[in-house]
């Protein structure tokens, strides 16, 4: 649109210039004839006024730097108003989450909008572009500094390891040598699980699994018992037999002795979302979230994490009653934004360490595995 505009405004420029300068010779011979005629002065023939609509009309037609690039303008106050009002957006069909779960990615328009403003030369988008850095800077400039520091008196990781991964042994081994002293894996298969439990033996002696996730721990485990997510509901659910429901478990709790006293641990892998044009399928998801909350709101013990894959940002509404309670180790102690899915190409952070009663001193991702997610680490101190 800027383009075209910018075509227009040239075209009408360059007719109003030959209009000028074919004026401007009627002007002249007008001037000729008057002198050959004993010198009386002759008032101006037509091809002068004209020539002075014309001046004036092209003056009138030329915007200045404040009125260039005014749709510019009104999409960088667009963009900052989307950032800054994403929690308005309605999520019928998703679409908030979608919105939140990619909100990061709104500050690539930035430099793209500031192009435009400087080719079109239009002060009016420049000072527009100032209320969508502002608050892109308030709400992830935060994430562009290292917060982290050395020590910390625990190690956590957490892995969706993926239930088509080629290698799960190499991927065991992989976490092992990472120094965790608490993992959690997510989307353990049946026929993946002895290759865990086999090549994570011998550096975690305390384990234990629940349906599709499991904990390996170099500290003693108690209290293991599987938690509700409620992921499974309506009445074909109540028909389900309490074998299967077991193995299809998708949470744990479990308590690891420290010696700083007794940590509490959640392991979780909320329902899978899907993007469609759209938006997400969140139901399931949501639905986790939701009972998950809950059980983090009736935990007794103030010092816990959560570990595991929760299909969402920090910043999707979807999970305001995990993260209004708890706080993620990579916001407090990171460097970046820790993105950890899809491997190839990471675009949101969906892997959590999240944390209450304890200090985050470090956080950082681990590299990649034969999973479609990337495993993440964090240091806590008490």
């Amino acid at each position: 649109m800027a383009q075209a505009d910018a075509a227009g405004m040239a075209d009408v420029a360059d007719v109003v210039d030959a209009a000028d300068v074919a004026a401007e010779a009627d002007t002249v011979h007008a001037a000729e004839a008057g002198q050959g005629g004993g010198g009386r002065r002759r008032a101006p023939g037509p091809g002068a006024r004209h020539a002075r609509v014309r001046r004036t009309l092209r003056r009138a037609l030329r915007p200045g730097p404040w009125r260039r690039g005014l749709v510019l303008a009104a999409s960088a106050l667009l963009l900052g108003l989307l950032m800054l009002l994403h929690a308005r957006i309605p999520d019928r069909g998703g679409i908030g989450s979608l919105v939140e779960t990619f909100l990061p990615w709104c500050g690539l328009f930035v430099p793209v909008l500031l192009a435009g403003a400087l080719w079109r030369r239009s002060a009016s988008a420049v000072v527009a572009l100032v209320l969508p850095v502002a608050v892109w800077l308030s709400l992830f400039g935060g994430l562009l500094v290292d917060k982290s520091r050395p020590g910390g008196d625990l190690t956590l990781a957490t892995h969706n390891v993926g239930a088509d991964n080629p290698d799960p042994a190499g991927t065991a081994r992989d976490l092992a040598a990472s120094g965790a002293d608490v993992l959690a894996l997510e989307e353990i298969t049946s026929q993946a699980k002895p290759v865990y439990e086999r090549e994570l033996a011998k550096a975690y002696p305390h384990h234990t699994v629940r349906g599709t996730v499991g904990l390996w721990s170099r500290l003693p485990l108690s209290d293991t018992r599987p938690v509700d997510i409620q992921q499974d509901v309506g009445p074909l659910a109540d028909t389900k037999p309490v074998a299967a429901v077991a193995a299809d478990g998708r949470a744990l709790r479990a308590t690891v002795a420290t010696d700083q006293g007794p940590l509490a641990v959640y392991v979780a892998h909320l329902g899978s979302v899907r993007v469609y044009p759209d938006g997400f399928t969140t139901g399931g998801r949501d639905r986790n979230a939701r009972a998950l909350g809950e059980a983090v709101a009736a935990e007794p013990n103030q010092r816990m994490v959560l570990l595991g894959d929760l299909n969402g940002t920090v910043d999707d509404r979807a999970l305001d009653g995990i993260t209004s309670r708890l706080r993620s180790a990579q916001d407090a102690a990171g460097d970046g934004f820790g993105f950890t899915w899809p491997t190839t190409f990471p675009l949101a952070r969906i892997d959590h360490v999240l944390v209450r009663g304890v200090t985050p001193v470090s956080a950082w991702v681990l590299p990649a595995t034969g999973s479609d997610h990337r495993p993440v680490a964090a240091g806590i101190s008490w």
